[in-house]
């Protein structure tokens, strides 16, 4: 190889290596939480969780409250740690891409727990490790069935965000700060879009789910309608489009990504 490609080829690596360094320090789809843990602030409902809860006022707390979010937050990581688990053992995008969707439902509510000065039972952020002892025998059980074929892991899916769907409801009910009733509202939304996502491949493989907490007509009317999106649920109309414009930058600086990849499959080509 002649010195001019060479020299040519590290001036492109070079250009190549500082635009992908540029796009990661241009993500604005990542937060920190109090504990300086880093997080994506956006599921797949397009709301950022973060700027969403500061947009309501701290209201005082019930107890019923307190431990509706207590449970909401090891219920949201036992979402994950579940299909992490499947994503493992059977190695389907289903499972990884809803589980990164799960860790900004369960962060989702460690910000409240932050902003109420709540102790967060998760002191161990390990997979399958609960405070609650029933979510760690229920993580348990669902891993175990989950390790029998693909469509029973996809059938656990969708059981867990069919009970997800129905604390979710009663908690709202008995929720009235609005902080809180946003992210149940939201997170709502986010199960749903998982269960319509769940019961699509379970079919595809030639399964069929039968829910088991929400009722049967609920759950046709699920999956009988469109995804959901949780932008513009704030009452405050700037963080409305606030929130539609910061998902449409972080959507684009995938697509920039996309282009940086191509970049370097392009160079490595020429390299040869």
């Amino acid at each position: 190889m002649s010195n001019k490609k060479i020299i040519t080829s590290f001036l492109l690596l070079l250009v190549i290596l500082s635009s992908i360094s540029a796009y990661g320090n241009q993500n604005k789809g990542y937060g920190q939480n109090q504990g300086g843990q880093v997080y994506q602030l956006y599921d797949d409902t397009q709301v950022n969780h973060q700027q969403e809860i500061g947009s309501y006022p701290v209201e005082e707390l019930r107890q019923e409250e307190i431990d509706g979010l207590l449970l909401m937050r090891e219920e949201e990581k036992l979402a994950r740690d579940v299909y992490l688990e499947l994503y493992d053992i059977w190695g389907q995008q289903i499972f990884l891409n809803i589980a990164n969707s799960e860790s900004t439902h369960t962060n989702a509510v460690k910000l409240l727990l932050d902003k109420y000065n709540l102790t967060d039972p998760v002191t161990n952020d390990t997979r399958g490790a609960f405070t609650n002892q029933d979510m760690a025998e229920l993580y348990n059980t669902l891993v175990e069935k989950g390790s029998v074929s693909l469509v029973d892991a996809l059938m656990v899916g969708a059981t867990v965000e069919d009970l997800d769907i129905s604390d979710l409801k009663k908690l709202n009910e008995i929720s009235d700060n609005q902080d809180i009733t946003a992210v149940y509202n939201n997170l709502e939304k986010g199960s749903r879009n998982h269960l319509r996502s769940f019961t699509r491949v379970i079919e595809q493989n030639g399964g069929i789910y039968e829910p088991q907490y929400i009722s049967e007509s609920e759950y046709n009317e699920i999956i009988s309608s469109e995804m959901e999106t949780g932008t513009g649920y704030s009452a405050n109309p700037a963080v409305q489009t606030e929130q539609s414009n910061q998902y449409n930058a972080s959507s684009s600086n995938n697509e920039s990504k996309n282009v940086f990849e191509r970049m370097w499959q392009g160079f490595m080509n020429w390299f040869r």
